[in-house]
């Protein structure tokens, strides 16, 4: 299992908020007037939206269909 795929992350809710956090933080370092940490957060937001929607496959899709038993 990849961290992405944590059970924690399965509610699109959660997924959803660790980008906002993420693009938050962003916009106030740059208002606070660091736009090294700006771009730093905007990194991370970038990152998660890869993992988080593109990437993400749940667990229990991931996993190959079990063969029926006779």
């Amino acid at each position: 299992m990849k961290d992405y795929e944590h059970p924690f992350f399965l509610p699109l809710w959660r997924r959803i908020a660790v980008v906002a956090v993420c693009l938050i933080w962003s916009v106030i370092e740059f208002a606070s007037g660091t736009p090294f940490w700006g771009v730093i957060a905007l990194g991370f937001a970038g990152y998660a939206v890869w993992q988080f929607f593109y990437l993400y496959k749940p667990a229990e899709e991931a996993k190959p269909p079990a063969e029926p038993k006779e």
